[in-house]
């Protein structure tokens, strides 16, 4: 078995799709698992393990009332890179607790285990393509040091992108933030201003001005954490969870129930339908309470 094909497993996990929406679980898994593996852990007891998963999956998967890890812990078996110490119908929906009472473990395959053991770096690769075709790049930093791994590598299957997207969304706002305005330059050059897009690359979002707005890197991160999102209309909406002392008036609340800057054009205005897959996807909570 070679790294290629062992690569190739992970890019055709099979993942729950229904629509747009985001279902990051099996990626989520494999992240862990591989974390687990660098600190020497192999096999995973589903029932010491679980607390961990779910937290994973409610930071970084779309916010929903409940979190199942059951499932992936599971249906991972069917891709071909997982196993489980006991023998149990694979496609069945077994409950959290019907793991737990089993014990049950989950480890990769063997050959997968082989091949990771082998050569280090697979498994710096392998998390790269799950981090890419998954989360925006704003969140891979965070999601590598909630697994345990580290950055420090980089490969060259890559989903391809517009490379002239940036320029087009940037011109369309006249090179400013359309939450603060900020427009630094160091010289010539703009810098630390972004190309947001609204609904994720990762989920299908196409590379066009519609999908996009121009946000600082500071507001660009936190639109990808849900900490803020936009209605209908662009009125900048803070989620209800978002806390802390300092920031969190300047970055977030100052512009609470305001309009952010529209673009030049009518043409290039956000479009509907990603705004509402980010409010259904992304952002975290209700609305925060706006006084007056």
């Amino acid at each position: 078995m070679t790294q290629d094909q062992i690569i190739e497993r992970f890019i055709s996990l099979e993942t729950w799709k229904r629509g747009d929406e985001r279902a990051p679980h099996k990626p989520l898994l494999v992240l862990y698992a591989l974390g687990q593996l660098w600190q020497g852990e192999s096999w995973l007891n589903y029932a010491q393990h679980e607390e961990n998963l779910v937290k994973l999956l409610a930071e970084f998967g779309p916010p929903r009332r409940s979190y199942r890890m059951q499932y992936p812990f599971v249906r991972l078996v069917n891709d071909g890179v997982w196993q489980l110490s006991g023998a149990i119908d694979t496609k069945a929906d077994h409950s959290a607790g019907f793991l737990r009472q089993e014990g049950i473990c989950g480890s990769f395959a063997d050959d997968v285990l082989e091949a990771l053991e082998g050569e280090p770096v697979l498994a710096e690769k392998i998390s790269q393509i799950l981090l890419e075709q998954n989360f925006p790049d704003t969140m891979h930093d965070d999601i590598l040091q909630a697994v345990g791994l580290e950055r420090g590598y980089s490969i060259s299957r890559r989903r391809i992108r517009d490379p002239e997207f940036r320029e087009r969304v940037l011109q369309a706002y006249e090179y400013r933030c359309a939450v603060c305005g900020f427009d630094v330059r160091l010289g010539s050059k703009v810098i630390a201003l972004e190309a947001a897009h609204i609904k994720w690359h990762q989920a299908g979002g196409p590379d066009i001005e519609q999908n996009g707005i121009a946000m600082c890197t500071m507001h660009h991160r936190l639109f990808d954490r849900g900490a803020f999102t936009l209605s209908d209309s662009l009125e900048f909406l803070v989620s209800e969870r978002a806390h802390g002392t300092s920031g969190l008036e300047e970055w977030l609340l100052r512009h609470h129930g305001k309009e952010i800057r529209q673009p030049q054009s009518p043409l290039y205005l956000p479009g509907n339908t990603f705004l509402a897959w980010h409010v259904r996807e992304v952002f975290r909570g209700s609305v925060r309470y706006m006084v007056g």
